[in-house]
């Protein structure tokens, strides 16, 4: 990943005192390159070289014509009356691609200034009330100077202009400032601040998108508020109108089509993964393109999304066409698309991927290469121990690489870069996972295939089992709902106790993902690859706080009148030897897993219940209120990652439908999942936990809840992230919040529950498990939720996928072949050659280095990811807002030392398990790559 250090201005992340586990991260802005400090006054910049005659003369000639276009500012007052504000306005020019500038858009920019005199000005308004207007006082436009030059840098560069104006004594702290840009193209306003004369600091909320102010009438020109926070009614009288102004525009009216300009947050079904227009009238191919949307409907609601205001397919008016924009994205809100830091990271990460999986596609494609001959064979797609394949710049252990030794362009930097302790990058092949650093066998014990329930990829499936025999809540179309793992399958299993006692002891768990798959596997088995069972696996908790799988049964529905088919498997004996058919129906489970772990926990459970939040609040939270600048940071990347997964991974052929066993079916079962089992207020760690049998309430508990298993990572270092977080949003809004009837009469804040309950995931508007928001606590309860959600809930899902699930044998995400049955052409063929036969039954070459790639990428921290203990500079201007995030930083440093205390532990055995692999993806901070371990703010991959 990049590094902490570049030649040019860069966003950096730095931990306090230079440690790697500290929690305690402030992100901050720096120039590093020095870029030159471009005054409002003068038409060069300082330190330069002496200018040649054109640059000279150009010069004369701008500023002829901006005294001409421009007066000092002072008005009719008397000099005596007037006092100087001095401001910065930090800005990056368009960009062509990556980080690259656009020089025709430059130059077109320089033009309109020298020939037409068109520039970006910049306009003051003071809190206080113009008697003349009854409006904000305002001051005179400072222009932006120095814009035109020679020399210009080929890649983005942060350059800061500063800015003067003469303004009356009385004019108080600019509470607004108004951008009129009438160059032709956009530019990135990343930072402004004024330096008052009492030696304060006025700081704006900015980092935004600043488009030609023609072309964006009637809106006119940007408007920007201080970072001072305001309850809609002690809103100051010059800002009431301006506040209700600004979320006018970003609600918009509903309709036409969004262009990239466009600010405007706003609501659709997922209506835009299928692509009927292009079976040009094929009924069969209509069948295999199309997709039925998702939400608005009974059969498949869904959470919404951004509208785009597409036209509608020809072949099905249901459906959105996908078509892209000028960037080769679909429409997100203009300051929502990435920065070109974490573009050209992410496209860098995508190109490495691509090499890592070049040799293994090419062998697909000529030498149609269909299975791997060995586990051998598949550990070839990994480079030898000791070496790495560039995936990490920066080492836990080692200095950065000196910035003498850095590229500028962040993309080719990427690529090039060497290690910090001087190893070159293996271009084609991948990096070892954590799963096979320090063992080559721990992957396929039955205990490391246990302990990831609670320590692994996924730990939010996890449940205890209640009822013995385990029972369905299908209908009676799917026959008997009674599980058949029985008594005799597991006794002698439970360490002398009986099933009842078992149950009574709280001492059996159970990943049941029957339900979600039986209804859909005739349909899945009909498609020519994939091959599917509905799952249920069943664990038993040891007298060590382990957990032993002690069953797994596999499921085929009824089919043309005969009843569903049960088989139980239950672990060998004989463990000195490899058990084939209990491989088998491991891999089966876990394939399940994989698609629930991606389809439902990762995107619906995290991106899609996201998405919603964003836009509510968006259009119905000021950038004024408080509770917009304690959610804002929490929604940083988020609406262009999930428009990037519907463009390619989400799709019909996308990523997703070719490397899942479900294929095609795979979002809607999501969607089924989501209407039978989601509810809100379950979100929350607590709840969560409880609802699935693994804690029970306890006043006396440290956080209010007991759980069933104590040595339960995820769940024990979650509780505390949980409590955490929950004291820091509580203690934020006593700041602002004086009783719960203020909470009551809060318009926006009302306004924006409701239509995030409403609207944003109105088909579940009238489900149970809504929180009531009637009082400080309900909205601490209900923050909290949504924040965890984007954090601590999504890391685990994420950042863990390529140490957890590249090693395909153990994470297979395609079954492609059923389990044989005795007496069968392909039970021969498997006593012939068990483990060939096993790998024509799990993913394939061609599908493994995909998801392989895929999980190199999404698992991948960029050098400017923001974590939960950090805030921007300039965030806040409230004192004791700034003091209570310093207590919610020094609780997150000690729960990562707690962490990694608990890691060192050896009786706490789930932990690190047989292959010595520490559970650490709740720590709070994470060096940049590809780590297992941080908790960004936001859902940014």
């Amino acid at each position: 990943m990049l590094l902490n250090q570049f030649k040019t201005g860069s966003v950096a992340a730095s931990t306090l005192g230079g440690s790697r586990g500290s929690a305690v991260v402030l992100r901050k802005v720096k120039n590093m390159g020095k870029p030159e400090t471009v005054k409002a006054t003068a038409s060069g910049s300082e330190g330069a070289a002496s200018p040649g005659w054109l640059e000279t003369n150009l010069g004369k000639a701008t500023s002829y014509v901006d005294k001409k276009l421009h007066s000092d500012g002072s008005g009719a007052k008397g000099a005596s009356d007037m006092v100087e504000y001095k401001g910065t306005a930090v800005v990056v020019k368009k960009l062509k691609m990556l980080d690259l500038i656009d020089r025709v858009a430059d130059a077109q920019d320089d033009a309109a200034e020298l020939l037409q005199g068109k520039k970006v000005s910049i306009q003051l308004m003071s809190g206080e009330i113009d008697p003349s207007t009854g409006k904000g006082m305002l001051s005179k436009e400072t222009t932006l100077e120095g814009w035109v030059k020679i020399f210009d840098p080929l890649t983005a560069e942060q350059i800061p202009f500063e800015l003067k104006w003469s303004v009356p004594k009385s004019f108080g702290v600019p509470v607004a400032i108004f951008v009129k840009n009438t160059h032709p193209n956009e530019f990135l306003l990343e930072n402004f601040h004024i330096d008052l004369p009492d030696k304060s600091v006025a700081q704006f909320f900015t980092n935004s998108w600043v488009f030609n102010t023609e072309k964006t009438e009637p809106i006119g020109p940007r408007m920007f508020f201080n970072n001072k926070a305001y309850l809609p009614h002690e809103t100051p009288a010059a800002l009431k109108e301006l506040r209700a102004k600004e979320l006018e525009t970003l609600r918009g009216n509903g309709t036409g089509e969004r262009i990239v300009s466009d600010r405007i947050y706003d609501y659709d079904y997922f209506n835009d993964l299928g692509t009927p227009d292009a079976a040009e009238g094929d009924p069969a191919k209509l069948e295999e393109l199309s997709r039925p949307p998702l939400g608005g409907n009974k059969e498949f609601p869904f959470p919404r999304r951004v509208r785009t205001g597409r036209p509608m397919c020809k072949s099905d008016p249901k459906t959105e066409t996908r078509y892209q924009n000028v960037y080769g994205e679909f429409y997100v809100p203009s300051d929502e698309r990435f920065d070109y830091v974490k573009m050209s990271d992410n496209k860098a990460d995508l190109a490495k991927a691509g090499g890592h999986i070049a040799q293994t596609k090419l062998q697909v494609k000529v030498l149609k290469k269909a299975s791997f001959e060995s586990i051998a064979d598949v550990k070839k797609l990994f480079a030898p121990k000791g070496e790495t394949s560039g995936l990490n710049n920066v080492l836990p252990d080692k200095a950065d690489v000196p910035a003498k030794d850095q590229h500028p362009l962040r993309f080719l930097n990427e690529l090039t870069a060497q290690r910090a302790d001087g190893q070159k990058p293996n271009a084609f092949r991948f990096p070892i996972p954590q799963i096979l650093k320090h063992s080559d066998t721990a992957w396929q014990t039955d205990s490391e295939f246990a302990r990831e329930n609670l320590a692994g990829l996924n730990p939010m499936q996890i449940k205890l089992v209640t009822e013995f025999p385990i029972k369905s809540k299908l209908g009676p179309e799917f026959g008997d709902p009674s599980s058949a793992i029985t008594a005799k399958h597991i006794e002698d299993k439970l360490e002398g106790r009986t099933v009842e006692e078992a149950l009574s002891e709280k001492k059996l768990f159970t990943v049941d993902h029957h339900d979600t798959f039986l209804p859909w596997v005739e349909r899945i088995n009909a498609q020519p690859i994939g091959k599917s069972y509905a799952s249920r696996v069943l664990y038993f908790l040891s007298a060590d706080e382990t957990l032993k799988v002690v069953a797994i049964e596999l499921v085929l529905p009824p089919m043309k009148g005969a009843e569903k088919v049960s088989r139980v498997y239950t672990p060998p004996k004989d463990t000195s030897k490899t058990d084939y058919i209990w491989e088998f129906a491991k891999a089966h489970a876990m394939s399940n897993e994989m698609t629930v772990h991606q389809s439902i926990s990762h995107f619906t459970l995290c991106h899609a219940v996201t998405e919603p939040a964003i836009i509510a609040s968006n259009r119905q939270l000021s950038k004024l209120h408080p509770m917009m600048q304690l959610l804002k940071p929490h929604f940083r990347h988020t609406l262009t990652t999930n428009s990037t997964a519907r463009m390619n991974l989400l799709p019909t052929g996308g990523t997703i439908e070719l490397i899942y066993t479900p294929q095609k079916y795979v979002v809607r079962m999501a969607s089924v999942f989501y209407r039978d089992n989601w509810t809100f207020e379950n979100n929350g760690l607590p709840k969560d936990l409880i609802k699935r049998g693994m804690a029970v309430p306890d006043s006396s508990a440290k956080h209010g809840v007991k759980l069933t298993i104590e040595d339960y990572p995820y769940a024990s270092d979650g509780l505390e992230l949980w409590a955490a977080m929950k004291s820091w949003n509580s203690e934020y809004i006593d700041i602002f919040y004086k009783d719960d009837k203020q909470v009551q009469e809060d318009p926006e804040l009302q306004a924006w529950y409701k239509e995030y309950r409403d609207v944003g995931h109105g088909d579940k508007k009238d489900a149970p498990g809504w929180i009531e928001l009637d009082s400080k606590e309900s909205l601490a309860e209900i923050v909290t939720t949504i924040i965890w959600i984007c954090t601590a809930m999504h890391a685990p899902i994420n950042f863990g996928q390529y140490d957890y699930a590249s090693w395909m044998p153990q994470h297979p995400t395609m079954t492609r072949r059923l389990i044989p049955e005795q007496g069968t052409k392909e039970w021969e063929e498997m006593q012939a050659d068990p483990e060939k036969f096993w790998l024509t039954l799990i993913s394939d070459p061609d599908n493994t280095t995909t998801a392989m790639a895929v999980f190199e990428v999404v698992a991948a921290h960029a050098p400017n990811e923001e974590y939960i203990a950090q805030r921007s500079e300039g965030w806040t201007e409230n004192e004791k807002v700034k003091e209570a995030f310093k207590r919610y930083q020094a609780r997150l440093g000690e729960l990562d030392q707690l962490i990694q205390a608990r890691n060192a532990d050896p009786k706490l055995k789930n932990r690190c398990g047989v292959g010595n692999f520490p559970f650490q993806l709740l720590r709070p901070v994470s060096a940049p790559g590809v780590t297992a371990m941080g908790v960004p703010n936001s859902i940014t991959v």
